[in-house]
């Protein structure tokens, strides 16, 4: 199967031309002015913008969490981030406490394989770290291609490791070339606000916020990239979301420090003044949504190269598993739908509105995940020799946001309303057409899942 798209706007992480792609298999073959080859297929895409697919690399699809299930199976969840430009993901797997990497790997296999429409990896995230887990690191580096593991320094009592096991895990993972990513919240005083609130019987969503002040986050990302430096481990914060947190990796850079880090769409738009809002339950995830000072200072940090990511932290749960903590906001499912909004909510909050660049969108939404994550230049790029993941962009179509044309697994959308400026047109995952006229072409299976190389501190 050969595709040929032609007069397309490209737009790389460093590039803006117009030209022809051609595409044999499932890789891009040539690039060129007005190419002469014969084709099976011919997308003119003549005014439109073309770039590559995009790489969310933080969603938790299926995924347990409180006695439920996030609602976006591997099989919805990635054909909605088809459906809005998103041609790969990578979730996390959560180790049990007690069981090996291994057991946790097998699980969460069971339940992705076979069942994704779209590209796939995983982050490895260790809860558990013992001399028995220490051997299973070098192996899922070099064996499975998992080179990115997360940390908890919350949830305690189920996720949240201590220091002594973050200090041996970077040392181990630092050797065999892989990367650590870090949910960086201070877990013992988060714990101590919430019991704090309910005790004086303030359980309503604004609660969820006020128990997690952004020293909770600045403090823990401080930490973190202190421990970071110590070892000398590749560090990756995820969702970060405040001006706080930003700042210790600002001064981290003083001692010349390379730590990567990641926000997420809801953070640089919407704010904490949800929470007051009698559905405000919507919005509780973890760290918080903030305030307009921190949306501020997250634009900035992309357009500084402090933020070298754009993600989602997808964890959609239906309306009704929302209502577990209708009476106790600690009991509402943290999480929030975006997998399928966030390259259109990018385009037209950001550059729509001068806010970056069309290279920075694609940077922040596509090559850097793919450079930190090991997958470089495979995804995240349009040249000679990468897979022909492509978006076709219309950046003047007007749209609106809504659960009733959305493709996500939830009853709900977090931006029901919202007018945008740039649509997905069509979608090419691997060479063949995924998304054309706002319909998914391709089945469940088709998603691969994508070994990654070991980590480089440079991108």
């Amino acid at each position: 199967m050969s595709i040929l798209i032609k007069n397309g706007n490209i737009i790389t992480a460093t590039d803006n031309y117009v030209a022809d792609i051609f595409i044999e298999g499932e890789t891009i073959k040539t690039i060129g002015k007005n190419l002469n080859v014969k084709a099976d297929q011919e997308i003119d895409a003549t005014g439109k913008l073309v770039f590559p697919g995009g790489i969310d690399p933080h969603v938790h699809l299926d995924m347990p969490f409180m006695g439920t299930f996030s609602s976006d199976s591997y099989e919805t969840g990635t054909r909605a981030a088809l459906h809005g430009g998103t041609t790969m993901v990578i979730d996390f797997i959560l180790q049990t406490q007690g069981k090996s990497l291994h057991d946790a790997l097998k699980e969460w296999k069971g339940r992705s394989d076979n069942n994704c429409v779209g590209d796939y990896s995983f982050h490895m995230a260790v809860t558990d770290f013992n001399d028995d887990t220490k051997k299973e690191i070098k192996e899922f580096i070099e064996d499975e291609g998992i080179v990115s593991f997360k940390t908890f320094m919350a949830y305690k009592g189920a996720l949240m490791i201590d220091d002594r096991q973050m200090i041996g895990l970077m040392e181990e993972v630092k050797k065999h070339g892989g990367l650590i990513n870090v949910h960086a919240t201070n877990g013992d005083m988060i714990d101590y606000l919430v019991a704090k609130h309910k005790a004086e019987g303030k359980l309503s969503p604004l609660y969820h916020y006020l128990s997690q002040p952004e020293i909770t986050e600045a403090e823990a990302s401080e930490r973190f990239v202190d421990m970071a430096s110590y070892t000398g481990c590749p560090g990756y914060i995820v969702h970060l979301t405040c001006e706080g947190a930003l700042n210790a990796v600002r001064n981290a850079t003083r001692r010349n420090q390379k730590m990567f880090v990641e926000t997420c769409i809801q953070y640089l738009i919407i704010d904490a003044s949800l929470y007051e809002r009698e559905d405000g339950a919507k919005w509780v995830m973890s760290p918080p949504l903030r305030e307009k000072k921190d949306q501020a200072t997250l634009w900035a940090g992309i357009n500084q190269g402090l933020v070298q990511v754009v993600a989602t932290d997808h964890c959609p749960f239906k309306w009704e598993q929302k209502l577990m903590g209708k009476d106790d906001f600690s009991k509402i499912p943290n999480g929030h739908p975006a997998i399928e909004n966030r390259m259109e909510l990018l385009f037209s909050e950001g550059v729509a509105k001068n806010k970056i660049t069309l290279n920075k969108y694609v940077e922040v939404a596509c090559t850097n995940p793919a450079k930190i994550f090991g997958m470089f230049p495979r995804k995240g790029t349009i040249a000679v020799g990468s897979d022909a993941d492509i978006v076709i962009f219309d950046a003047n179509e007007k749209h609106t946001i809504s659960a009733k044309s959305h493709h996500m697994n939830v009853d709900y959308s977090a931006y029901e309303g919202w007018e945008l400026t740039g649509k997905v047109k069509t979608v090419l995952l691997r060479g063949e057409v995924a998304i054309d006229e706002n319909k998914c072409l391709l089945q469940k299976g088709f998603g691969k899942f994508i070994k990654r190389k070991k980590v480089s501190q440079t991108i």
